[in-house]
């Protein structure tokens, strides 16, 4: 294929995301790799000079070209994947891992750096300097001989294997269907029978489709009086990708394989595990800040925990004659609490916001926070449903983003914001490169004519996501590799996201995304009332359950070891774990490891304490919106703005603490979380 007809190798503007095609990822991944390989033979000549710019000219610029390309076929393996697709991804990435992994670990690249004169660098470049030789030790770039060739290989298989741990948990998703009967449903939400009926008269099949996709999954949950079909989706949910379903998808074998590989690599870098190697990079200063600070949590939170389960209990005997809930109950019993208790429900709250309304709110508080503008913008695209903006200060460009909101067939689950480029004054022709960002989410599409409904929690999830995207975009920084989110610590990346979450709290600010689906009529004030009393409901439980997965990932990564390790060691680790933080009781049968993407595809292995660590600044930064916030409730702009520059617009051209600092004028404090999260009151007995 002419080379010169493929659309991963146009680097003009935005991707052309309408025309790439599976034929098309080998040849652009050769022709790149040729052109990295050579700007890596370039720079790391004896008689090229020791300059940041000089190497940036040549090795970042071609580097750069084979991220975007890449990073364009990872992006519709993942939003669009089709089996030529995923076959041409999987055939391209040991190439693509070895090419990366050999970057990183070039002691002719180490030592030219090395060598780089720091006081001829600017205060960003210094920064990104100091990351990149820290990145050297970390990938491999100090190793010899076998160790070395060991390293790259480990690299290479953790690649394969993670993106076939991937794989495996969406293809067990996509492949449970339940067709269930109209008496199945009562209590379903409308738009959800709906929803699935449509599926099923689309395969050609009666009944209702009903799936394990969250749109779908989550409602019968909540909301289906049959005991029975909630089992039924239940037990396949929590057995996805296990050894209790299709031995195709199922990811034991894997898990064990990346841990194993794990250690191996924590050990060829000198560390006892992979938790020590994992935390030189963030915030955390050791795998034991870590488990204190969750341990520590769990304390202040089990009471409330406790708590909540009690209450559930007793309102299910008391109120829906079930003495002996199983865990398929849970959701279901602890929606009727929360309506019994607040007098609404999830399904009536989501009739006031449909998608439209709900983006215009949100990019009204972006605008009048940011001093931005928001238009849409147009740009080739991956599906019909996805939309493309532009953000502008003072009429110049500051970045653009697609938003991809719909679940569909073929697409990873859950919501991500990854990027598509990023800001860069530009080493080979001195131009300016805006940041680009895609948001992805997973609601569930219009029915009936109407547009899509969220939840609050779907509210919630976008704001999240949109937070990364501000992060990524509003950057100010022009080194490359600490602009956005580039070199932000890892336990640090999600303060801007769960910061954007607060606003979702805020009647000013949610008023103006609200609309009923059939009259118009804005949220009302009563209902948003009733919201807010709920806004804490059950979060002991919720807590708990994020610490659990935190601390399941860490002892994984610091106690796990493979060459002692016997089959079902992994969960027996998740049981230990779940017995000292956890109230609720889990099923023998469930296999959370199994699908827990984050950790085995995701990049947060000995990470996801990352969104509890990242809680605690992004909670006592919003404390200091609620303390400067108007007496007409409308956030302070000066507030907004100094949040912009000391957070937002530094990217990571400083460490995390710096910024936070800079914003706040000091450290960051518990108090915030815990009061936000109704947990600063004199413990419950």
């Amino acid at each position: 294929m002419a080379t010169t007809n493929n659309p991963l190798l146009d680097f003009t503007d935005l991707p052309l995301f309408d025309r790439i095609r599976p034929e098309h990822v080998a040849p652009a991944v050769d022709t790149l790799l040729a052109e990295a390989e050579a700007a890596l033979q370039a720079v790391t000549a004896a008689e090229f000079p020791a300059d940041w710019n000089a190497i940036s000219k040549v090795l970042d610029v071609a580097s750069e070209r084979f991220s975007r390309a890449w990073g364009a076929v990872g992006h519709l393996n993942a939003v669009a994947d089709t089996p030529e697709l995923r076959a041409a991804y999987n055939e391209a990435m040991p190439r693509v891992t070895a090419f990366w992994t050999r970057l990183g670990s070039d002691e002719r690249l180490y030592a030219k750096y090395k060598a780089i004169d720091v006081a001829t660098l600017n205060a960003e470049q210094r920064q990104a300097h100091r990351n990149a030789v820290r990145n050297f030790v970390l990938g491999g770039a100090e190793l010899q001989g076998d160790a070395k060739k060991r390293f790259a290989d480990i690299q290479e298989r953790q690649a394969e294997l993670s993106q076939k741990f991937s794989e495996n948990a969406l293809d067990a998703t996509d492949a449970f269907a339940y067709y269930a009967k109209f008496g199945e449903l009562e209590g379903v939400p409308e738009d959800v029978v709906s929803a699935a009926r449509s599926a099923a008269e689309a395969e050609g099949k009666a009944g209702y489709k009903l799936t394990l996709k969250m749109p779908c999954y989550l409602p019968v949950m909540q909301f289906a009086r049959s005991s029975a079909l909630r089992e039924t989706l239940y037990r396949a949910y929590v057995t996805r990708a296990s050894e209790f379903g299709d031995a195709a998808f199922d990811n034991t074998a894997l898990i064990t394989e990346i841990l194993a590989l794990r250690e191996e690599e924590a050990k060829l870098l000198g560390y006892q595990n992979f938790g020590e190697l994992s935390v030189v990079p963030k915030m955390a200063e050791s795998p034991e800040q870590v488990v204190k600070f969750l341990r520590d949590l769990a304390t202040k939170a089990k009471p409330y925990g406790e708590r909540d389960l009690a209450d559930l209990r007793a309102f299910a005997a008391a109120q829906l004659n079930i003495t002996d809930p199983q865990p398929w109950d849970w959701s279901y019993i602890g929606e009727k609490l929360k309506e019994a208790r607040y007098a609404f429900s999830e399904q009536e709250v989501k009739q006031y916001f449909p998608a439209p309304k709900v983006m215009a709110g949100l990019f009204k508080i972006v605008e009048t926070l940011f001093e931005v503008s928001i238009r849409r913008d147009s740009a080739p695209t991956w599906h019909p449903s996805v939309e493309f903006y532009r953000i502008e200060r003072a009429g110049q460009k500051v970045g653009q983003f697609y938003l991809d909101p719909s679940a569909r067939a073929a697409k990873r689950g859950g919501a991500w914001m990854d990027d598509v480029r990023a800001r860069w004054l530009r080493p080979d022709n001195g131009v300016l490169q805006t940041p680009i960002a895609q948001l992805v989410c997973n609601f569930a599409s219009g029915v009936d004519g109407k547009p899509p409904l969220l939840t609050h929690d779907d509210v919630t999830t976008l704001f999240h996501e949109f937070g990364h995207g501000l992060h990524h975009m509003l950057t100010q920084v022009n080194e490359r590799d600490v602009s956005g989110i580039s070199g932000v610590e890892w336990d640090a990346v999600e303060l801007p996201s769960q910061f954007m979450e607060n606003f979702c709290w805020e009647w000013d600010v949610l008023s103006h995304m609200t609309a009923h689906v059939d009259t118009g009529e804005p949220l009302p004030r009563a209902l948003f009332d009733k919201m807010t009393a709920a806004k804490n409901f059950q979060s002991g439980l919720q807590t708990l359950r994020q610490i659990e997965f935190s601390l399941f990932d860490m002892l994984l990564h610091t106690e796990y070891h493979a060459a002692t390790a016997k089959p079902g060691d992994v969960m027996a680790l998740l049981g230990k774990v779940r017995s000292e933080v956890a109230v609720m009781p889990s099923p023998p049968f469930s296999r959370t490891p199994n699908t827990f993407s984050h950790i085995f595809s995701g990049g947060y292995a000995a990470g996801y304490y990352s969104y509890k660590w990242a809680e605690v600044l992004s909670a006592d930064a919003y404390a200091a919106f609620e303390e400067t916030v108007g007496a007409d409730g409308e956030p302070n702009i000066e507030t907004g703005r100094k949040y912009r520059q000391a957070i937002l617009e530094a990217g990571g051209s400083r460490s995390a603490m710096d910024s936070f600092k800079a914003f706040r004028g000091r450290e960051p404090q518990l108090d915030a979380l815990l009061r936000h999260q109704g947990m600063a009151e004199a413990q419950p007995a």
